[in-house]
Order: structure tokens, then C-alpha cells, then sequence
């Protein structure tokens, strides 16, 4: 188990990462040369996939770590794995995507059509799952899960089908 010391100085690093990031997103969006549309498509495509494979990956381990008693070192390494998966992984691919996606939409489409608005509104609820999944990884941290195996193996569907309807919205673009 990771000391005290190691998480602050793991929670530096991010804080420290996503500032730079932050930073650079604003460079982007201030002096972003006409060249940089693929290249930012590009980020935020892998933005997207990074993000979904953790929310695909997040409630697995959800469903397994039910199984292990609370307090047993299977529970230990299932609370170390779904941190860091969400800090490493998720969150900061989470602010990728919405960076990109903000900027993609600004400068190729003036946050203009039907199918954009729709596709935002579905990621506000990917982002609310998002949400959700981080307050559990918190409750599990604490050996407070109330939640059942089989509710977890739900809700994992729930950013399938998200993803699904945003990708027929941004591929085919119905309205």
C-alpha cells in the first residue's frame, strides 16, 4: 500500500501535469496556427479512446472487487488499481477529450448543428458517469460500497451506449 508521502507527491505530479496542460490548452486556443486542425482531431481521437477504454475497464474492476473482502490484500490491490486508473488514466483523458472537442467544435463547426449540441448533451452524460464512477472509487476506497456485483455489470453499459449514439451522431450527422 502506498504511504502518505507517495500520494501527495503522485498528486503533485498530476496537479502539476494538468496545469501544464491547462496552459498549453490555452496557448491553443489563443494562437492555434489553421495547420493544427488534424493534429488536434488527432489528440482528441486518442483522448477518446484512452477515456472509454477506463470507463469500460472502471466498473469491471468494480464488479470484481465486491467479491474481495473488505480489508483482505485482493481489496487492497483492487483500491490501488482503481486510483490510479482514474488519476492516470481517466480524468486526465476526460480534459483532453473536452479540450479538444470544445476547440473542434469552435473552430470546425462555430458550435453550430443539431447533431453537435445532441453529441455535447451526451457527453455531459458520459461526464456525469464519469462522475458517478469517481465518487465510487472513493466510496470503495473507504470500504463503502452498498452497491451489488450486478449493478455494477449495468452500469457498465452505460458508457457503451453513450459512446455508441456519439459516434453515429459525429459520423453520420442525422440533423
Amino acid at each position: 500500500m502506498a504511504t502518505a508521502a507517495e500520494g501527495r507527491t503522485a498528486t503533485k505530479r498530476a496537479t502539476i501535469a494538468l496545469v501544464i496542460f491547462a496552459v498549453l490548452a490555452i496557448l491553443l486556443f489563443a494562437i492555434a496556427p489553421d495547420g493544427l486542425y488534424d493534429w488536434i482531431k488527432a489528440l482528441h481521437v486518442i483522448a477518446v479512446i484512452s477515456w472509454m477504454a477506463g470507463m469500460f475497464y472502471l466498473p469491471r474492476l468494480f464488479v470484481y472487487h465486491c467479491d474481495a473482502e473488505p480489508g483482505s490484500k485482493q481489496s487492497e490491490t483492487f483500491k490501488v488499481m482503481e486510483r490510479k486508473l482514474l488519476r492516470l488514466i481517466i480524468n486526465p483523458a476526460m480534459i483532453a477529450t473536452w479540450v479538444f472537442g470544445l476547440w473542434l467544435a469552435w473552430k470546425g463547426f462555430g458550435f453550430s448543428g443539431g447533431w453537435l449540441h445532441a453529441k455535447i448533451a451526451l457527453v455531459l452524460l458520459l461526464s456525469g458517469a464519469h462522475g458517478y464512477f469517481s465518487a465510487s472509487v472513493r466510496r470503495f476506497a473507504k470500504d463503502e460500497n452498498t452497491k451489488p456485483a450486478k449493478h455494477w455489470r449495468m452500469v457498465n453499459e452505460i458508457p457503451t451506449v453513450l459512446m455508441m449514439l456519439i459516434v453515429v451522431l459525429v459520423i453520420v450527422k442525422p440533423f
